[in-house]
């Protein structure tokens, strides 16, 4: 026994065993070491089908140390009965490396078992956040409700621009949408001192009383643009009565924003006033344990701001309607206005051109016959009382030519006559024209024209002469004694504009020049006050001087209109009554490109001792459907020396006229023309000249000279 005791190492001195308890001890080990030996293999089953597990080398530790204890298990399976030596030193390695493993893992447990509470801490965590998140989501669907039914009450109340349709609308989608028992607008009355019970959702036609707009329930509400829940029993919640026990339900108010109407200009975008507000009251069904919840009260402040919106629309609409309607009635007068003015303007050139004609058929026989009365045997005293009837019918003659000229330039169908013109000859004419008249008043008058100013020029000839004689024709009439001085120039770029004249804007360019003409005088002068009024139509300076020279108060008038369209300036400068004046002007004329004087127009000139003086023999035809004018026009040309056939109508002057007539005159009245019209259409027809009425002596034998020498009479007035 000593002898088994040292072979097995044992610590403990042996016993004797029982066998049955052998039996017992060695079938447990048998099926402890199977259970020890089946674990690790579910466990290597466990690791290869899992591949998230964060801990596999601490199943691969748990596995060694279970295959350990289940072969020392079986290992003991041989030391319940005698043993050699061999299976105490496997044993006891088997349990070395058994409490080895173990201690291992044991320590290692240490430090994995905070990582694995910790992951359960994440687990915990997670769990929290998906609540959470459900949550959020919940609140999101809630939110994109919310959203569709704003969105659909929006399309509905911007669907139309109707005020009544948008508020009933709104309430009762709100109704709908929010389950409501009630809801109601109070609107201010129009002196914004209360409020008006206007739309509710259960009736049709509210009992539309009124409440202070200062309680301080309402001014809790307007202040705010939040909805506020306020009490049942305020007045403007009081929107249904109490029936037997029912409790109200909860109440809240949101101001809705109006348009201030007074503030809308059609050009403008309105303001939203600041003290204009409606209140919209939402009651949630009585006796309900109900309450509004956070999203509800979102859904009915954005409500409230689209209906604010949508009657801002509502009002531009209705205001740009009673704009349109008020724009349509002015311009239905503007129009009626328009036809009225349009007939007037026609009866004025109707009648311009009936008086044209019709004025010009007597002044012709005063003219004429005076200007041959002039040409006999007469006294002195006759001879003043025929220059003087001679004198006041040339005058009564501008007049006309001037009214008509007026008329034409404020209706604006005046138009310039450019072509390219000798403008040195036309201030040579100029002073021809104006000497004799100046020398009986024994007036010197000087010409001045810059070495620079171009010969030629492109421009309206004619008007630009009426122009200088009307100016020098004023300054003659009211100089006494002395002298008037005319000078001309090119004015120069840098002095082109004139403070005095902000709407005179030259542009200087190589194709065109601005020609400024001074035209000064020792005369009478003009105040200050006076200068204005003299570029005003019918208007007079009331110095003594002026009223005793006469005129009609049109030649500065025209001739400002004339300076106008030539695209310059006219103005007067003086330094008072009796210091004389000195009027300027610049107008704008071109430059030819190149000039061929045989091709120039005729300038006429005044008639001279050198011209023809008498026509003897020359056959001339006469045809005037009125007597008077057929005896004057063949009196002049019987003066003349021409032999003369006179007929009334077209269709005589057809039969009567022949090869052995060198001259037709023919009077033509075309109702509805100006002088150019008819002279352009005479001219295009073929006929060699226009003369308008009256025609005098001198004038006739001028244009006969011209006619016979040159063949052609552009105009002659």
């Amino acid at each position: 026994m000593s002898v088994t005791m040292e072979s097995c190492n044992c610590v403990e001195p042996p016993w004797p065993a029982d066998e049955l308890l052998m039996k017992y001890q060695y079938i447990s080990d048998f099926f402890i070491a199977l259970a020890y030996f089946s674990i690790p293999l579910e466990l290597i089953y466990f690791v290869k089908k899992s591949a998230v597990f964060p801990y596999r080398w601490v199943l691969v530790q748990f596995g060694a140390f279970i295959v350990l204890c289940g072969a020392t298990h079986l290992i003991n399976l041989w030391t319940f009965g005698m043993h050699s030596r061999t299976v105490a030193v496997v044993m006891t390695t088997a349990k070395v490396l058994t409490a080895v493993v173990s201690c291992a893992t044991a320590l290692m447990l240490v430090h994995i078992i905070p990582d694995l509470l910790s992951v359960k801490t994440r687990e915990i965590f997670l769990k929290n956040k998906a609540a959470e998140l459900d949550r959020e989501m919940g609140l999101i669907r809630t939110q994109e409700e919310t959203g569709r039914h704003v969105r659909m009450l929006t399309h509905e109340i911007r669907s139309t621009l109707d005020r009544h349709t948008i508020l009933k609308t709104t309430l009762v989608e709100l109704g709908r949408t929010l389950a409501l028992e009630e809801c109601a607008l109070w609107m201010p009355t129009r002196t914004g001192l209360e409020l008006q019970l206007s739309y509710t959702l259960r009736h049709q036609n509210p009992v539309e009383f009124t409440v202070p707009i200062q309680l301080p329930v309402i001014n809790q509400v307007i202040s705010t643009n939040r909805a506020v829940k306020i009490s049942p029993n305020c007045p403007v919640a009081r929107l249904r009565p109490l029936a037997g026990k029912y409790m109200p339900g909860e109440v809240v108010a949101v101001r809705v924003p109006l348009l201030h109407l007074s503030n809308f200009h059609i050009n403008d975008w309105p303001e939203l006033s600041t003290k204009r507000y409606a209140l919209m009251v939402l009651m949630l069904p009585s006796d309900s344990a109900r309450q509004w919840h956070g999203h509800e009260l979102e859904l009915v402040e954005v409500v409230a701001d689209q209906v604010a919106v949508a009657l801002s629309h509502a009002a531009i609409l209705e205001e740009s309607m009673r704009a349109r309607d008020l724009l349509m009635e002015q311009n239905v007068a503007l129009d009626r206005a328009r036809r009225e003015a349009e007939t007037a303007i026609r009866a004025r050139n109707d009648f311009l051109a009936v008086m044209n004609h019709e004025m010009r058929t007597p002044m012709h026989a005063i003219i004429a016959l005076s200007s041959l009365l002039q040409e006999t045997e007469l006294t002195p005293e006759q001879r003043l009382m025929v220059e003087t009837i001679l004198k006041s019918g040339n005058l009564l003659a501008t007049l006309i030519n001037d009214v008509l000229d007026l008329s034409r330039l404020e209706d604006g169908s005046f138009q310039l006559e450019i072509r390219t013109f000798n403008l040195h000859a036309l201030f040579r004419e100029l002073l021809n024209l104006i000497k004799p008249i100046a020398s009986v008043k024994k007036l010197s008058v000087l010409l001045s024209l810059a070495p620079d100013l171009p010969e030629y020029a492109v421009g309206d000839e004619k008007r630009l002469m009426q122009i200088i004689l009307n100016v020098v024709g004023n300054a003659v009439k009211f100089t006494k004694e002395g002298s008037i001085s005319i000078t001309a120039f090119i004015e120069k770029s840098e002095s082109l504009r004139d403070p005095r004249a902000p709407e005179f804007f030259p542009v200087p360019s190589d194709s065109h020049f601005y020609l400024r003409v001074h035209v000064k005088d020792s005369g009478s002068g003009i105040t200050p006050q006076d200068i204005p009024k003299l570029f005003t139509k019918f208007a007079q300076s009331q110095s003594l001087a002026t009223r005793n020279s006469g005129g009609s108060g049109l030649g500065l008038a025209i001739c400002k209109r004339f300076v106008n369209l030539m695209e310059g300036h006219i103005w007067i400068e003086s330094e008072g009554l009796g210091k004389g004046c000195t009027a300027i002007f610049i107008v704008k004329l071109g430059i030819p490109e190149r000039v061929n004087e045989s091709k120039l127009p005729f300038v006429p000139k005044v008639p001279t001792i050198h011209g023809r003086t008498n026509f003897p023999g020359l056959k001339v035809l006469v045809m005037d459907d009125n007597g008077v004018n057929r005896t004057v026009t063949k009196e002049l040309l019987v003066h003349l020396g021409c032999d003369v056939t006179t007929v009334s109508s077209g269709d005589e002057c057809l039969q009567v006229v022949s090869q052995e007539h060198k001259v037709v005159f023919m009077d033509i009245s075309v109702p509805g023309n100006t002088d150019r019209v008819t002279k352009e259409n005479c001219l295009r027809l073929g006929m060699d000249g226009v003369i308008l009425k009256p025609v005098s002596v001198d004038k006739m034998r001028s244009v006969l000279s011209e006619l016979l020498d040159q063949q052609v009479v552009f105009g002659a007035q």
